[in-house]
């Protein structure tokens, strides 16, 4: 029986985080090699929160994955076979094909969601001096910046992260955790850290809608690498604020924070840094 005086329990709410692309700096003899072949110019990390019943949402993905299996114009391309031959197929954008993409890029259209979108210009000093050379504190730092922000909703917040190596083992997203409440309190009294934040690393196998937010992190990431506004544009009610970390000749004003009503461009199109 629970005393009448306990506190009530607080609330528990749900983000999804995926990322996109990659945190390589460096190819053999140390030597820079962001921009080239298979090498991402920046890399991000992004939250999804969905408004509503996430059961159905999850059927419904479910669902749409049955569809594309079931599609004998679809089941037969090379990138869905191979998912369907192994553990199961799953929507990534980056490996669907155009017809699959647009078919679950229509789903979330109509879903009542919204992401917000860390992006790190990849420079290989920054990583050196501020990130010690280690992937694992990139992604850290990255992700602070995510969290930062919701240490006062009074909730117990559920993080459904997708897996990535050394990157999210335990230790390195408390590393993040900790980094996020040094931020916070760079502005805000600790006291008034009102949040429970819990870990729970998945994979788009397991959990369906880290689906969605792969393809909201590669609609923000094609502005950055291919100055690509397309998809970004089609979800852009969706993406509620995007953050250029690194962007130092924006930060007056914060113009390195676009919104709604402040947006990316495709003169966001990064290039690689100088040697």
């Amino acid at each position: 029986m629970t005393d009448e005086t306990d506190p009530p329990k607080p609330e528990t709410s749900h983000r999804f985080l995926d990322e996109a692309g990659d945190t390589t700096f460096f190819g053999k003899g140390r030597i820079p090699i962001i921009g080239q072949q298979g090498v991402s110019l920046a890399f991000a990390i992004g939250m999804v929160k969905f408004n509503g019943d996430l059961g159905p949402i999850r059927d419904q993905v479910r669902a749409l994955q049955r569809e594309v299996l079931a599609d004998r114009y679809v089941n037969t391309i090379p990138s869905v076979l191979k998912k369907s031959q192994g553990k199961g197929f799953y929507f990534h954008a980056t490996d669907d094909p155009p017809e699959v993409r647009e078919r679950f890029f229509r789903f979330i259209e109509g879903l009542d969601c919204s992401i917000e979108v860390m992006v790190a210009r990849k420079i290989p000093r920054l990583f050196l001096t501020k990130h010690n050379g280690k992937d694992s504190e990139f992604y850290a730092d990255v992700l602070s910046h995510l969290l930062k922000n919701k240490l006062r909703l009074g909730q117990k917040l559920v993080l459904n992260i997708a897996e990535r190596g050394n990157s999210t083992k335990n230790a390195n997203l408390e590393l993040a955790l900790n980094k996020a409440v040094e931020r916070h309190g760079k502005k805000h009294d600790t006291d008034g850290i009102t949040s429970t934040v819990v870990f729970n690393v998945q994979n788009h196998h397991t959990e369906p809608l880290l689906n969605v937010a792969d393809y909201l992190c590669w609609a923000v990431q094609r502005v950055f690498e291919r100055g690509e506004t397309r998809y970004y544009d089609f979800l852009g009610d969706k993406i509620s604020l995007v953050v250029d970390l690194y962007d130092s000749a924006s930060y007056v004003g914060n113009q390195h924070y676009y919104t709604r009503k402040h947006r990316l461009t495709a003169a966001q199109k990064l290039s690689p840094p100088s040697p």
